[in-house]
C-alpha cells in the first residue's frame, strides 16, 4: 500500500505485515482470476504499484517467467525484499508525483492505492501512459461506503460495538482527506483516462478467518490514534480485539471494486 496522509496505514508497523497478510486471503483469489483473463502469460512485462506485499508479485513472476519482467514499486519496499530476483525488479516509488518506471508494460496493476493518493487522477495518467498500446491495466480499491456495517447482523452488544469502532474509523479517515467512495468511481475515470472495453466487479467477504485477522491487524495498528480522537477507550479496544479472538461474530471486509480496461 501507498502511505500518505490519508492513510492510516503504515508499511513499517508490524501490524502492517498482517495487515498484507491479510488481504491476500481476502482478494487475491479475485485478483488472479481476472488476471488470467487477460492471458497473462511468459514474456509479459507487468508494473505492480504500491506493491506492499509479495503475494501478487510472487504470483506475476511465475506467469510471466524468464523471459518476462515484473516492476514492483512502492514508498516503502521493505516488506519486497524476497520476491526481488529475476524476472522481479524492485523500486522505491511514488506513484503519485513521479514518472512511471518504464513504458509499453503488458499489464498494469494497483489495488488498494489509488484511494490513498492524493492526487489519484495524475497517477492514474501515470498508470495508463507506462501501458504499451493494448495493454490492460487492473485497479481495485475498497469502497467502505458501499457497505459500511464491519457485522451487518448486527444482534448483540459484540456487533453493535464493532459497528459503533467501524463508524469511528470512518469518519476519522474522511477527516483526513481519504476518498471513501472511490471505489465505484473507478469504470468512469478508466474510460474518461481514454481505456476501452472498461469492465467492473465487486468482491465482498462477509465472514472468513481472514477478515477478522485483518480487522484485528488494523485496529491494533490504529488504536493510538483511536484512542487519541476520542472514537474509542482502551477498553472499547480490548473488548472489540477479545470478541474477535472468540470467534463469534460475523466480520465482513470493506468491498473491493475491482475496474479494468484496454488502452487504445
Amino acid at each position: 500500500m501507498m502511505r500518505t496522509d490519508r492513510n492510516l496505514l503504515h508499511n513499517r508497523q508490524a501490524e502492517a505485515g498482517e495487515h498484507c497478510d491479510a488481504l491476500g486471503p481476502l482478494f487475491d483469489p479475485t485478483t488472479f482470476r481476472y488476471l488470467e483473463g487477460f492471458g497473462i502469460g511468459p514474456g509479459w512485462r507487468c508494473w505492480e504499484v504500491g506493491a506492499g506485499g509479495t503475494s501478487v508479485v510472487s504470483w506475476l513472476a511465475k506467469k510471466v517467467g524468464p523471459t518476462g519482467k515484473v516492476v514492483a514499486t512502492d514508498l516503502d519496499t521493505s516488506r519486497l525484499a524476497p520476491a526481488a530476483r529475476p524476472p522481479v525488479e524492485v523500486r522505491v516509488h511514488d506513484v503519485g508525483v513521479e514518472e512511471p518506471p518504464g513504458e509499453e508494460f503488458d499489464l498494469v496493476h494497483a489495488r488498494v492505492v489509488l484511494s490513498h493518493v492524493p492526487d489519484s487522477e495524475r497517477a492514474l495518467r501515470s498508470m495508463i501512459k507506462a501501458l504499451r498500446p493494448g495493454g490492460r491495466l487492473l485497479v481495485e480499491d475498497a469502497d467502505p461506503l458501499l457497505q459500511p456495517q464491519l457485522c451487518p447482523d448486527e444482534y448483540g452488544p459484540e456487533q453493535q460495538l464493532a459497528n459503533r469502532l467501524r463508524d469511528g474509523v470512518r469518519a476519522h479517515l474522511a477527516e483526513r482527506g481519504a476518498d471513501l467512495s472511490f471505489g465505484r468511481r473507478l469504470p468512469r475515470l478508466l474510460r474518461a483516462a481514454g481505456l476501452r472495453r472498461v469492465v467492473a466487479d465487486v468482491h465482498y467477504p462477509v465472514s472468513s478467518p481472514a477478515c477478522a485477522a485483518l480487522e484485528s491487524a488494523t485496529v491494533r495498528e490504529i488504536r493510538d490514534q483511536l484512542v487519541t480522537a476520542g472514537i474509542a477507550t482502551d477498553r472499547d479496544i480490548d473488548r472489540h480485539l477479545a470478541n474477535i479472538t472468540a470467534d463469534g461474530m460475523d466480520i465482513s471486509a470493506t468491498p473491493m471494486i475491482s475496474a479494468w480496461g484496454r488502452k487504445a
